[in-house]
């Protein structure tokens, strides 16, 4: 008899983690490995941020709270989501998790049937897919190529939608690819989705501050408010305020399926870490002035990145319009042999042999359901990314 369950057989490993820690075992051998493969900010947490966490230690905040979020926090992210999307939520219309990640499997967890489809833009982060068959739905990829600048057209996101459909998940910018829509462009998506009631719409906002040039983000209940009472809004300080390792991330929407979000919380991990909520509260009301400056530090590495892996041969690499990832085409390596021997069949090979013989890691397309691509995550220091880009430069133009 097995021992493990059949819903272990659905789900793989998070690809970004794994290639994380091979390149930190790589790196504990002694390797000299530049790692490009995770997602997060390479700066502290803002001072002001730490102070608020030790504070809240010595107050002794440090018992269970209401398990989907302190009263102090909702209201702070009541009067984020006003200020900033023009969206008006109640407390009780807004949930606190542990990470983004928790507030999305809470939301398809109490939602999802056997038989219902969540639609998702490929390529997708990599935990949207196996998240959809967690909860026992039916992930439906719909591949938006670099024709397109990686998003999703109105005619796609149309043919995708049938009968079945329960979610559309959307992510602007993108993990992986960083591009954004634009306000004219997600308002042709509303005007799809205004047409089929049944579809709910999940945005996971959580790069809302990483955006470059003159970009101006926009959210989809903010660009069409017929959408209001079925999308949930969902966002995290994982990303803006560097805060990955703290864990939390929250989201506004109707208040029944807020309520059944906290149910599935309830009786999973409880409430978000205490002394990591009363960080959160003071993110969210303190000093934003550090925001602009680490836009403008990523812009510059995005462009930096994004001239120097143009240079490398076989590799078209776009410019995005926000987050801190490059996701380059790499069809002009397939086919080729590498220095080392090894035969570039897809975009798996490719990384895996960029690894072993240069030790730069990046995650392979595949992972992120479009192909042949790699991701890069230029969260990292100017000089880190240059050597690094120099390396992948180097393997190309060795490519036979």
């Amino acid at each position: 008899m097995a021992f493990l369950s059949d819903t272990l057989a659905r789900v793989k490993p998070s690809p970004t983690i794994a290639v994380t820690t091979k390149a930190q075992e790589l790196k504990a051998q002694g390797r000299d490995v530049i790692g490009l493969g995770a997602g997060e900010p390479d700066f502290d947490t803002p001072e002001n941020i730490r102070e608020a966490a030790k504070r809240a230690i010595d107050a002794g905040k440090t018992r269970y709270t209401a398990v989907d979020g302190i009263p102090e926090l909702k209201k702070a992210i009541c009067a984020k989501f006003a200020h900033e999307n023009g969206l008006t939520y109640a407390p009780n219309q807004i949930t606190v998790g542990t990470g983004g990640k928790q507030i999305l499997y809470n939301a398809l967890m109490a939602t999802c049937n056997p038989g219902d489809e969540v639609i998702i833009p490929a390529p997708y982060w990599v935990s949207y897919p196996d998240m959809v068959l967690l909860a026992g739905g039916t992930p439906v990829a719909v591949e938006c190529g670099i024709e397109n600048d990686f998003k999703l057209t109105p005619a796609q996101l149309e043919a995708a939608i049938t009968p079945k459909t329960k979610w559309f998940i959307f992510n602007s910018p993108s993990n992986p690819t960083g591009a954004g829509y634009t306000r004219t462009e997600l308002k042709a998506l509303t005007d799809v989705l205004v047409k089929h009631p049944q579809v709910w719409i999940m945005s996971d906002d959580m790069y809302e501050h990483l955006v470059f040039d003159d970009f101006e983000f926009t959210t989809p209940a903010q660009v069409e408010p017929a959408l209001y009472d079925r999308t949930l809004t969902c966002n995290g300080v994982s990303k803006s305020y560097a805060m990955t390792g703290w864990r939390i991330g929250y989201a506004g929407g109707p208040m029944h399926l807020i309520k059944a979000m906290g149910t599935i919380q309830s009786q999973s991990t409880s409430n978000p870490c205490s002394v990591s909520q009363y960080a959160a509260l003071e993110a969210l009301t303190g000093p934003q002035d550090f925001l602009a400056p680490n836009r403008k530090l990523f812009q510059r590495r995005r462009d930096l990145v994004v001239s120097m892996l143009n240079a490398a041969p076989g590799v078209t690499c776009p410019k995005p319009e926000g987050a801190f990832y490059v996701y380059p085409d790499i069809s002009g390596c397939i086919g080729k042999t590498s220095a080392g021997g090894v035969k570039i069949t897809n975009d798996e090979a490719f990384a895996s042999a960029l690894l072993e013989e240069t030790g730069v890691a990046v995650v392979f397309g595949a992972a992120f359901g479009l192909s042949p691509n790699f991701r890069v995550s230029y969260a990292t220091a100017d000089a880190v990314l240059e050597e690094a880009c120099k390396r992948i430069q180097s393997f190309c133009a060795g490519l036979k």
